[in-house]
């Protein structure tokens, strides 16, 4: 059975075409909202020390980005630094717990994660996702909100896109669930890197290869690029 690792999916050009003008009806409430403006981004992170920023962890299932995630956000408390994970399991069990594994719930489980990962950024902390995201669409838009974020006397979130490049026969080895096999059998639908396509990073700011280097090494690396390009102060 042919792998989809780093294949465009069918309907790419649909998923990179601009977004659709939303309902009449939605576009009706949101005239009676207004926003409430508060602390301005900059005020925050100086009362806090922090500035936030989104760390987003994408790869094949069984790459190392849940096992890096969770080490890396301990390091970064130990650190004295604000820190969340967001888990792309996790996640299922309550604000997407509504969603499944088509192509449609993919995109809205990446979208909803992406307001959310903004948010805890906006806030000072490090937000740290791990989910597969397969589509580079979904991963261009999440980075789009963020850049979006800059208002008169903030700069935009910080979007750090982490690549964890294992190779499909290395994840299927690991298969830390039993999924890939389940997914071969034709158990299990839309499977990505199987039946599901996964659309590889282009220029992602770090990229991890966990099949070569220990976690602790991932998290070195992780936080040294963060301190070099000074979103992170140490010592």
């Amino acid at each position: 059975m042919a792998s989809y690792v780093g294949r465009p999916a069918p309907g790419d050009d649909e998923r990179h075409r601009p977004l659709e003008p939303p309902p009449p009806r939605l576009t009706r409430a949101r005239r009676n909202i207004t926003w409430h403006p508060g602390l301005t981004r900059r005020e925050r992170n100086e009362l806090r020390r922090q500035r936030g920023l989104t760390l987003w962890l994408t790869g094949l299932s069984a790459s190392g980005k849940s096992t890096v995630a969770a080490a890396l956000e301990q390091h970064l408390l130990h650190l004295g630094l604000a820190a969340y994970r967001l888990d792309g399991d996790n996640v299922r069990f309550g604000l997407n717990k509504d969603l499944g594994f088509s192509e449609h719930d993919r995109k809205e489980n990446i979208r909803r994660i992406s307001e959310v990962a903004k948010l805890f950024a906006d806030s000072s902390p490090v937000a740290i996702t791990s989910f597969i995201s397969p589509y580079r669409a979904d991963r261009d838009l999440a980075r789009q909100l963020h850049a979006s974020s800059a208002t008169q006397g903030d700069e935009p979130i910080p979007f750090v896109e982490v690549f964890f490049d294992v190779p499909l026969s290395v994840a299927e080895q690991r298969d830390p669930k039993g999924l890939y096999k389940k997914a071969r059998a034709g158990e299990i639908k839309d499977f990505t890197g199987i039946s599901a396509p996964y659309e590889e990073p282009i220029s992602p700011e770090i990229t991890i290869k966990t099949y070569e280097s220990s976690v602790e090494d991932c998290v070195a690396q992780i936080t040294a690029w963060l301190a070099d390009k000074g979103y992170i102060k140490l010592g």
